[in-house]
């Protein structure tokens, strides 16, 4: 199913010469929180954006709600898909914005995101070069509850050992996809990481300084903790940060670490 229409407004008076922008959702049997999501993106105070939903052939009721807000949207088609990094491919390919951000189908703008975002864009001295900016955003339970605050500025020293943000949290130029190219469908947890090595230090950023956006965070179970560990120094080892040698032995040792902490975890519980 795909629904294309002309790009989706808001009621701010926002300059029609201000940047575009694509939000762009990836969701799969998400229909708790989705209608909670899709009115924080449709309720931001910023006027040119558009809104792409790519569905991965929900059977839960998912697509019942997009379709209560077709109209207002850019784009949306329910298929399946190969993950999250392949529907973003999916969006990107239709995203019409020179910035684009991709939100959660659990995850909560604020009203006034988009218009902080491009506020400090389009004061940034080297705004026409930028290609990424991040914020800060407020990790919450299911029933939004606060659990704690993250997110930072980027940096390559810090970056290169562990993701420090939280791609809820960024806006990419869309410049940065054409410099370095789309995601990597064959990751499912880390293909975010992934692309935002390959600039190395060279990537051009930004940081916004203000809390953009709740971002829903429930229990990583093991499975998932040991393919993210696999999956970051496989990032690591393609990028040539590391050896495929060392990579892999640093892979084993973090493996250990995790089994160590979620068994003493357990043990005190």
């Amino acid at each position: 199913m795909k629904k294309p229409t002309s790009i989706s407004m808001s009621k701010s008076s926002t300059p029609d010469n201000r940047p575009q922008v694509s939000v762009i959702t990836a969701v799969y049997n998400a229909h708790l929180y989705l209608n909670d999501c899709i009115l924080s993106i449709l309720s931001q105070t910023y006027s040119s954006f558009e809104y792409i939903i790519i569905d991965g052939g929900s059977s839960d009721g998912t697509v019942d709600i997009i379709m209560q807000y077709q109209d207002q949207l850019a784009y949306w088609v329910s298929e399946p898909d190969m993950g999250i990094y392949d529907a973003w491919n999916k969006g990107l390919a239709v995203a019409k914005g020179n910035w684009i951000a991709f939100v959660g189908a659990d995850d909560i703008l604020y009203p006034e995101t988009i218009e902080v975002y491009m506020n400090h864009i389009c004061q940034h001295p080297n705004r026409k070069q930028l290609e990424y900016v991040s914020s800060r955003i407020e990790l919450v339970h299911d029933d939004l509850s606060y659990i704690r605050t993250v997110g930072a500025l980027w940096q390559w020293d810090l970056f290169k050992k562990n993701m420090i943000t939280w791609h809820v949290g960024c806006f990419h130029a869309k410049i940065l996809f054409d410099k370095y190219g789309v995601f990597d469908p064959h990751y499912k947890i880390c293909g975010d990481y992934e692309l935002l090595m390959r600039p190395k230090d060279q990537l051009i950023a930004s940081f916004v300084d203000k809390t953009t956006v709740r971002m829903r965070s429930g229990g990583v179970s093991s499975t998932r903790l040991y393919q993210a560990i696999n999956e970051t120094y496989q990032a690591k080892i393609k990028n040539g940060l590391v050896s495929s040698i060392k990579g892999n032995l640093l892979k084993n040792i973090d493996k250990v670490r995790v089994f160590i902490e979620q068994s003493l975890k357990a043990f005190k519980n």
